[in-house]
């Protein structure tokens, strides 16, 4: 009885953690201050680099977008990484104003890709990277190019936004993106730390990050690699709310399933890689970093959400008064979640979707078990909206 008692303790106070940590900065992203561009009519040269393994039904969209951009033609370039996509699709690229590097690796990844690719270009000042089911809106370039960069400052996350909302699962996982925008991006920025990258609508100086990325040969999560690279390093990331990327949600829960178990996979790579740093961190006062390895500890969020309401079901069938501290931390979360979700996405189909959120969280739970080998080959997640 006793041991059942401080495994209670020990369950809320790290659930505690969890919970508050998203509660502050879920309120502190609710001022929406918006980034200040310097005044400047110099157009830096801009490389946009675009990963696109097996995204045939995708490419042509990304490319286009990029093309259509209202930024100088001649300060611009789009390469596009090809890896195993079709003849006739590459034989479409070539046609077009774009650089193609056609590769074939016998591990394919994020991080090989954009190394070869970097390892041919010089002179740009910026390097944008983009995923191959993104496209960008025509002043996007404008926007990254107004942004200023230092010596501290040395990349942008722009607003990732769902491109498809077309099943119940890609409208979860565009009110998921959302959360994560308000959260780890506008809240942290607001609240003077890092904003988080999310593999994507990134923009770097683009020296540093050819230097950085040289170094970095993940397999999955490569952007949580190269984060955790800069933070140790003593960078920051900073936000550009107004700066959107439409990116393609995922429609079912075969890919969900796999996009999850990729993730859950590089967390835990990450947090064994880089935890011996922490001490010398905390140190350093360097918060960016300890920060975000807190992020990697932290439990992901769907299992918090069915883990802390099927914990407090459980304690009020045995003691209903020592589960009133989980009901309330259960309804601090929702809190939490309710303000990340901007007032747009509050419709019809965000409550069914969220009514099918038991099944997503099983999804999600399985996934624990099922991660061994899962950062050491890629797991592609098809694109390509039905």
């Amino acid at each position: 009885m006793i041991a059942l008692k401080v495994l209670e303790i020990v369950l809320f106070l790290s659930f505690s953690i969890n919970i508050l940590y998203l509660f502050v900065f879920s309120i502190a992203s609710m001022h929406k201050n918006k980034k200040r561009g310097k005044d400047s009519a110099a157009f830096r040269r801009i490389a946009i680099l675009i990963p696109a393994y097996k995204e045939d039904l995708v490419i042509m969209e990304c490319v286009e977008s990029c093309l259509q951009q209202d930024y100088p033609r001649d300060r611009y370039d789009i390469v596009v990484i090809s890896d195993q996509m079709g003849a006739e699709t590459n034989g479409r690229l070539a046609a077009m104003p774009v650089i193609l590097e056609i590769v074939r690796f016998e591990n394919s990844t994020k991080a090989k890709a954009l190394n070869l690719a970097m390892s041919h270009l010089a002179d740009y000042d910026i390097a944008l990277i983009l995923d191959a089911d993104n496209t960008i809106g025509p002043d996007y370039l404008n926007q990254i190019n107004a942004a200023p960069f230092t010596d501290n400052i040395v990349g942008y996350q722009t607003h990732r936004t769902a491109k498809n909302k077309n099943t119940s699962l890609a409208y979860l996982d565009a009110a998921s993106e959302e959360i994560n925008n308000s959260i780890f991006r506008q809240g942290h920025v607001n609240m003077g730390l890092s904003a988080a990258l999310i593999g994507s609508g990134m923009a770097f100086d683009f020296e540093l990050i050819k230097k950085e990325l040289a170094g970095i040969h993940a397999i999955g999560g490569f952007d949580r690699a190269l984060e955790l690279t800069l933070f140790k390093a003593g960078k920051r990331i900073d936000y550009l709310p107004d700066a959107y990327v439409l990116d393609e949600k995922i429609q079912n829960r075969r890919d969900f399933a796999r996009q999850r178990r990729r993730w859950l996979s590089a967390q835990i790579h990450y947090l064994k890689e880089f935890i011996g740093d922490m001490p010398q961190a905390i140190l350093d006062k360097n918060w960016d970093f300890c920060d975000k390895m807190f992020q990697q500890m932290s439990i992901p969020r769907l299992l918090l959400l069915g883990e802390t309401f099927i914990i407090a079901l459980v304690i009020t069938c045995i003691s209903w008064p020592i589960s009133l501290k989980w009901w309330i931390l259960f309804c601090i979360l929702i809190v939490s979640l309710l303000l990340a979700v901007p007032k747009r996405l509050y419709t019809r189909q965000l409550f069914i979707a969220v009514v099918k959120l038991p099944e997503t969280f099983f999804s999600m739970f399985l996934n624990l078990f099922r991660l061994r080998g899962a950062n050491k080959k890629f797991i592609h997640t098809e694109h390509g909206v039905k």
